[in-house]
């Protein structure tokens, strides 16, 4: 049952987003993720449509023990540099962020106690969470809040992750923070002013490279070598391709509390699965970071706890006509894509364990997800293309991480262009040298992380001004579509919008976009540990029982 007089008291949203799961029309997790978005607390948004919410675990839990995770490490860099969740997971013992989120689909503020967005979503009400201090005894105020702001949406930088994601902020002269647009009202609230509705700022906020960094913190540096935060934990060790051990931070009293484990370990064990396998055969680690393919079987047999959860994370095989005059024909593009059949490499490329996707980056457990026409499969009309642009016997080179299911994946892609007559191979190569240029290799995979909601992804990915264009693709009429849809508050309204953006980057050819995954780990038993969707490691809420 709603609680009418609940709804009215809070956001105008929230009431119609209670109602569509009322009707039946959204999912929990939706109609969660969408409350939650324009500050309705969780206690809240469980209580709107009669459900209690979940026991706080963390109150029960033996504090003490050590941990060890099979997990890359890649070590530590700015935040806002951030291109993997992986180099997150480490700062995360000690960074922390405005407003986190959970496994369950709602935002939750962390360093922020509360927040509000007003109708249209222009102007957001930060409140910051009184009592909390960096690890160097120094409160956390509205200042850090205004101060962290102006570093990510700093365009100017090189690699910021976060510069593309605030555009109602940024002054587009200058690339930086527009005056009047992040304003102190006093020491513990923030104003956001924003020149147009983004209802992705919560969402944004949650995001890895939106990590909050002290004062003192020198712009590009590793946040590992002088750690001040205001997390539990501090980095013992961060040895890049080894190791990273976190430890409790001496002399500090954390704002959440005492947090149940003495030290996280992080082992790693490079991108080969079996090596990871071998690990936890040997006693060496608790729990992994994520198991893949035919290696979730082999964990089982373990006796280890498998953990799933149903994401948007997925795979894309782009071009880049950025880098590469190859692609730089639409028809090209579109003759490899639709070469190509999806539930194919669904199969081969990730044992099956997904939903098969659509080749526009939204996925159907976004809220704003439209289902629009299904592609025709035809490998038949590969040759010509390539032969009317004048590169039939031009060898296509596409490339991915040898890591087993991204390089099973891409091989698949590989085979079925050979299939239809293209001159392709495949090149591996180790994360070392992936990493380094893979926003600018011509054709090549990349994975990319659960989000809440679609708009995110592609407007990090597609937009002439995204953070993380890897294709070069530069439509019109589709950062004009993401503007319009980052203004519309009810993900009803947005999906007219989507309609538009799925429609253009199909078109377009510019990604092979599989599938969507489902995310697996193991952990061993006597330990306690989430799996979440974009693969974070709160590790606040893990313990040894």
């Amino acid at each position: 049952m709603i609680d009418k007089t609940r709804a009215a008291a809070l956001h105008p949203a929230a009431k119609i987003h209670a109602d569509d799961f009322s009707a039946g029309k959204i999912s929990r997790r939706e109609f969660l993720t969408r409350t939650t978005a324009m500050g309705v607390s969780a206690a809240a948004a469980y209580g709107l449509i009669g459900l209690p919410t979940p026991a706080n675990a963390e109150a029960h839990v033996k504090v003490g023990g050590i941990i060890r995770v099979g997990m890359e490490v890649k070590g530590t860099k700015d935040p806002r540099l951030a291109d993997w969740p992986h180099i997150s997971n480490v700062y995360r013992g000690w960074l922390e962020y405005l407003i986190q989120y959970n496994a369950d689909g709602t935002f939750e503020g962390r360093l922020l106690e509360s927040w509000e967005a007003n109708a249209d979503a222009t102007q957001y009400t930060l409140k910051v969470r009184p009592g909390v201090t960096w690890n160097n005894g120094e409160p956390f105020t509205a200042d850090d809040v205004v101060r962290n702001f102006a570093r990510w949406t700093d365009g100017n930088v090189e690699g910021n992750a976060m510069a593309s994601r605030f555009p109602g902020l940024v002054d587009e002269a200058t690339k930086t923070l527009r005056e009047g647009a992040v304003v102190k009202v006093d020491e513990s609230t923030v104003q956001l002013n924003l020149t147009s509705s983004d209802v992705a700022v919560v969402p944004n906020l949650a995001d890895y490279p939106s990590a909050v960094v002290h004062s003192s913190f020198v712009d590009g540096d590793d946040p590992a070598l002088n750690p001040i935060g205001t997390g539990p934990y501090v980095p013992q060790e961060v040895s890049v391709g080894q190791k990273a051990i976190l430890v409790r931070a001496p002399n500090h009293t954390w704002w959440g509390g005492t947090a149940p484990l003495d030290e996280i370990q992080y082992i790693d064990f490079g991108t080969d699965p079996s090596t990871m396998v071998n690990l936890a055969a040997s006693d060496e680690i608790d729990a992994n970071y994520e198991t893949t393919g035919d290696f979730i079987e082999q964990m089982d047999t373990l006796g280890w706890k498998k953990l799933e959860v149903v994401t948007a994370a997925t795979i894309v095989v782009r071009m880049n006509s950025a880098t590469s005059e190859l692609y730089k024909e639409k028809a090209v593009r579109q003759a490899i894509q639709k070469a190509v059949d999806l539930s194919v490499v669904l199969e081969l490329g990730y044992n099956g364990l997904g939903v098969t996707a659509e080749n526009h980056h939204a996925s159907p457990i976004h809220p704003e997800y439209a289902k629009i026409p299904d592609q025709v499969v035809d490998p038949a009309g590969l040759q010509p293309a390539l032969e009317a642009a004048g590169i039939a016997d031009t060898e296509l080179e596409v490339i991915s991480l040898d890591d087993g299911w991204e390089a099973a994946t891409t091989a698949a892609v590989v085979a079925q262009l050979k299939d239809a007559g293209a001159n392709v191979k495949h090149t591996v190569m180790p994360g070392s040298t992936f990493w380094n240029d893979w926003q600018k290799y011509p054709f090549s995979s990349t994975t990319w992380n659960h989000r809440p909601l679609a708009v995110q992804n592609m407007s990090l990915a597609y937009t002439s001004t995204g953070s993380w264009n890897e294709t070069g693709m530069a439509n019109p009429e589709f950062d004009a579509a993401m503007v319009r849809a980052l203004a519309l508050a009810d993900a009803d309204a947005r999906r007219n919008e989507m309609v538009t953006l799925e429609t253009i980057l199909q078109d377009e050819g510019y990604i092979i976009q599989p599938f969507w995954r489902s995310l697996f780990a193991h952990v061993k038993e006597g330990f306690n540990v989430e799996r979440h969707p974009s693969n974070e490691h709160q590790h606040y809420k893990w313990s040894v029982a």
